[in-house]
This record gives structure tokens, sequence and C-alpha cells, in this order.
């Protein structure tokens, strides 16, 4: 009795009745706090207390007492916090745990973040998914079956189609670096692959056997590497899971805020067409929108506040999300709310129009197409060429694309007033290192201003491709003639020589699916509705080509080829889907054609 009463300051009153039950987590915690004071000043006798506050999401406790300045916390102190916090989604306590000591450079190893993977909830579609990526690589190392009923590339199924010995393995960064590349496509380079040694190229198959021959080299010495970008890493893993307030924590931490924001939106809304719970699927749909709003939100800060750099911030290459442009992600993720932001519109208009000017009229450019020699009188306006300064780590082109993936060169944007000054300044580079590349013949610049425009290469598509059509049918009605030797026709064979330029395109178009292998790039291809639709076509053309030759079946090939000039016609519809008045009503009456097909 005498101990207790010399340590009567420790005894805390509760009276159930007057301060409700709810309170008694309150009261316990604030007492355990203040015995802890009395003992010792030292941070890590406050670790139970901190553990206790956030097992109980009392925020608001571990404010008043455990960081209120008389305890000075270290870095051991709150890491095992930090991961509680993280895996219990406790973003306040997170956000509590950065501001008090806790560096997020040194806390995120490879090996952690591993972790954070492996904790994922068994119910989540993202976990889902992962471990069939594990199963698959563990099937070929041969330790593990695969998962029961799934393809290697299927995503659709079940969330109890996995397989409970393959969810007890741990997951990779190999295993979160495929599945990123599967919801975000060929937009970005592989994630991760420079930290487990694989180059970006490596094949899928190649990089699971040298993963193999890393996870038994104890656990491999990548996992004890810090990550590079430890807030877009956390920001891909709560997005992954669906959580709103976690995510937009490290959305707001991780930087590159606009194309962040995208990148969730693309995650979110591809993760939504895989997921079979209706609720699940809701709120990823929501959560995307909030992301685009962001997106939108914050380019509209930007546009407000510089014009020219809002401009360089849409088509400038971010190394945090693999060499991604704002407006590739946008173009992926089909964020139309960010499209219709004037910011926007105006790059793409201007990347549309070249060095031309906007107000063009359209009869000049076909006018201009037909007679090249216009383009050198003042028909058409263009801008006027400054020199270009070719510095030893800068190279800066008129017209050319910046590492050939963008219509649009940084010089291209012309710069407001108040970014005059400081545009000049920056490019003056040391002397020793300053090269001006001589200017281009007027010639050759004028050539390269009408030819290099995007709208010149539309107008010439369309008016080639209605000769086409005009040719295909004078063949059909004039000059069909009958089998070999009578025929065919020589206007017959250019016709022949137009469709092998157009299977070229096709070809062309495969392999500039971008760093995908030939079966994903076909994939991707085959996705497209209206390659489905040149294919077809295609396909018709060398049916009816082969049934002409013959005279046995000479007037099935002509049915065939009357019948494939009607879905090469089709094609026209999708030309004309950009006009401003025609494109609206093509997609409302696809959209309506399409209900009707598949009503009931």
């Amino acid at each position: 009795a005498l101990s207790i009463f010399e340590r009567r300051a420790l005894i805390t009153v509760f009276d159930g009745k007057q301060e409700g039950s709810d309170d008694f987590d309150t009261i316990l915690l604030k007492a355990l706090v203040r015995a802890s004071k009395r003992l010792s000043s030292d941070a890590s006798e406050y670790t139970d207390e901190l553990k206790l506050a956030v097992a109980w999401n009392r925020v608001d406790i571990a404010k008043a007492e455990l960081f209120n300045g008389d305890i000075q916390w270290e870095y051991d102190d709150l890491e095992d916090s930090m991961t509680d916090a993280l895996i219990n989604d406790k973003p306040q306590f997170v956000r509590l745990f950065c501001e008090n000591g806790l560096n997020i450079l040194n806390y995120l190893t490879h090996g952690r973040l591993e972790s954070l993977y492996c904790s994922l909830s068994d119910s989540l579609l993202a976990d889902i998914l992962l471990q069939r990526r594990l199963s698959e690589r563990q099937s070929l190392a041969g330790s593990l079956p695969s998962v029961k009923g799934a393809a290697p590339d299927s995503t659709k199924a079940s969330h109890t189609e996995v397989n409970t010995a393959a969810s007890s393995m741990d997951v990779s960064l190999f295993e979160v670096s495929r599945l990123l590349q599967d919801l975000l496509g060929d937009v970005c380079e592989p994630f991760y692959y420079e930290a487990l040694g694989f180059k970006p190229t490596m094949a899928t198959r190649t990089a699971q056997k040298q993963l193999n021959k890393i996870q038994h080299k104890q656990h491999g010495t990548y996992r004890e590497q810090y990550c590079n970008s430890p807030w877009v890493a956390l920001f891909i893993w709560a997005v992954l899971q669906n959580r709103k307030e976690m995510s937009i924590l490290f959305w707001e931490m991780a930087g590159e805020s606009v194309l962040s924001a995208l990148s969730a939106c693309k995650i979110l809304r591809e993760l939504s067409k895989l997921e079979s719970e209706a609720d699940s699927k809701h709120t990823m749909k929501q959560l995307a929108q909030r992301f685009e709003n962001l997106a939108n939100g914050v380019f509209g800060e930007c546009y407000q506040s510089s014009e020219s750099r809002s401009f360089k911030l849409l088509i400038r290459k971010s190394p945090l999300w693999g060499g991604a442009t704002c407006l590739q992600m946008a173009t992926a993720a089909d964020a139309r709310l960010f499209f219709s932001h004037h910011g926007v519109q105006s790059l793409l208009s201007q990347i549309w129009w070249g060095d031309m000017e906007r107000s063009t009229e359209v009869w000049k450019l076909i006018l201009a197409f037909l007679i090249p020699p216009l383009i050198y009188t003042n028909l058409i306006s263009f801008r006027e060429q400054e020199e270009e300064v070719i510095t030893s780590g800068v190279y800066v082109r008129d017209n050319d694309s910046i590492d050939g993936n963008i219509a649009l060169s940084m010089s291209d944007i012309p710069n407001s007033d108040e970014d005059m000054e400081e545009s000049k300044t920056l490019k003056k580079p040391p002397k020793e290192s300053e090269k001006i590349q001589p200017k281009r013949p007027f010639i050759v610049s004028r050539w390269r201003q009408f030819w290099y425009a995007p709208v010149t290469s539309f107008v010439g598509n369309v008016l080639m491709y209605f000769l086409f059509l005009c040719l295909f049918a004078y063949v059909l009605l004039v000059d069909f003639k009958p089998p070999p030797p009578d025929g065919p026709s020589s206007l017959e064979f250019v016709l022949y020589f137009w469709v092998f330029t157009l299977v070229c395109e096709e070809i062309r178009q495969t392999s500039y699916e971008g760093n995908l292998f030939f079966l994903q790039r076909m994939k991707k291809y085959i996705q497209d509705n209206w390659n489905k639709c040149d294919l077809t076509a295609i396909l018709l053309f060398l049916l009816a080509v082969m049934c002409r030759m013959f005279p046995w079946s000479f007037k099935l090939g002509r049915a065939v080829m009357s019948i494939d000039y009607m879905v090469f016609t089709l094609r026209l519809i999708h030309i004309f889907a950009i006009h401003k008045q025609l494109g609206p009503k093509i997609i409302i009456l696809g959209k309506m054609v399409t209900e009707l097909l598949t009503k009931n």
C-alpha cells in the first residue's frame, strides 16, 4: 500500500458511467505513456505504447503524448511501427512517422517492398494475379505446379482458382513487374528490372530462369539494396490494393504528380475490368476517376502558371515511370477529361499542324499536296525557324521527335513573355560545349515543315485511300478481265501492288508496338477492331485473287472481291471519326449498333 501511495501519480481513475466505455482505450493508453515517461525519457521505452497506438489507430493520442517534442525518436524506433501502419492501412501514422524522424530512403529496401507485397490479403485481386505469375515461375523451375485451370497469360479467373501451394511462396519484384507490365502495357519500360539485374529487353522466360537462379543464392543481394524511388514504389503498392487515403498520401509524396495520377488511373481501370466483385469494381472506378480529376486539376494549375512549361510537362519522359510521358499515359488510360483540358487541346493542335498556321484551310493543304512547288509560295503560312543550338548534353531538332516518340520537339513550343529571359539564359551553354548548327537551306527547311506535319500525312492518306477505292471500283466495274492468259489487266496489277503496300503498312504497325515481343505485339494488334477489319479485307482480297485466276472460280472471285470492296469502304468510318461534325455522330451510331447486336 505504501508503494502504491508513493506512485499515486501513476493511478488513473476511470468511471465507465460518466466517461463512457468508448474512452477506455484512450485512458489506458495515456496511463501507459505517463508511466513510461516517469521511468525514462528514452524513445526505445515507448515502442510498445507506440505499437499499441498504431493497433488502436489513435493518431490523436500519439501526437499529444508521444510526438509532442518530449521524446527524441530515432529511425530504429519507428521502423517496425511504420511497417505495421503500412500493412494495416494507417495513412495518418505513416505521415506522422515521416514527419518525426523516419527517412523513407533508408526504410524501403527491395526486400521490405517484397515483404509488403507478400502481406497482401488473399482476397485481393492484385494478390490473385501476383500468385498466378508466381506459380508460373515456380512451375518453370519444377518446384510447383501451375495454377489450376489458368493459362499463362490468363487474367480473368475467379479468386478461388489460386493454388494454395503457390500462395505460400514469396512474391518477388519480378512478379510485380510482370503484373504492372500487363496493366500498363508497353507505355513504360519494365519496373524493377534494373534492381534485379535484368535488361529491359530480356524475354520473360529467360528472366524467370535467371530469377530462379538468384533465389537459390541466399535470397539474392538485391533485397538489401534501397529503392531508387521509394514513394513511387509505395504509391504503386497502395494503388494495387485500391487504398484511397494511402494512395493519395503517397501520390502527394511521389512527385511527377500529373503522370503519377494518370498511371494510377490506368492501373485501376485495368484492374476494374478484371474484378468480379461489384463493390470492388465500383470503388476502383471511383478512385480512378478521382486520380484523373487530380491530374486534370494539377495540370490546370501548371497551365495557368506557365503555358510553355505545361506543354513541356506533357511531352517530357519521366525516369520514374519507365520513360513514359503524360500524353502516352493519358492515351492508354483513356483519360477523356484530361484530354478535354484546353491546354492539352492546344498542344495537340500544335503537334497536329506542326510549323504551319492552325488557321490554314484544308483546300490549301490538298492543293499543296497535289502540287508540291506551291509550298514555296505564300499559299500556306509557316512559323519562322531559329538557329539550332546543339550542346554536349542536349540535342534539339526543329521538326523531329524527342527520342523518336513525340512529334513535337521542345524548341517548337513557343515560350511566353515571362519565360523568354529564362529560356535565353538556359540556351547559353559553355563556349567549349556549344555548337551552332548552320541553318538549313530554305528549300530543305520548307520541305520538312510541310511534309513532316502530321496533318499533311493524314490529308495525304485520306486522298490516297479515296484514289485506291476509285481504282478498286474501276477495276471491278470496267477493267476486270477474264482469267489468264487474257487477264489480269495492267490496272489490276497496280491494284495488287497497292494492296501489297497496305500489307506492308500492317506489318509496320505490328513492329511498332513498343518493346513487346512478337506474340505480345500480335496480341495487342489483334485487339484493335479496325486492325481486324484490315486483316479481313486483306484476306478476302487474297482469296478473291486466287479464285479469279481459274475459269471455274472466276465469278466467285469477282463476288468475293466485291464484298472485299465493301469491307475496304468501311474503313472510311474510322477516317471520318476525327471530323468535328461527323465524328460524334459516328461514335453514337456505332454504340447504338453494338447495343442492338448484343441485346438479347
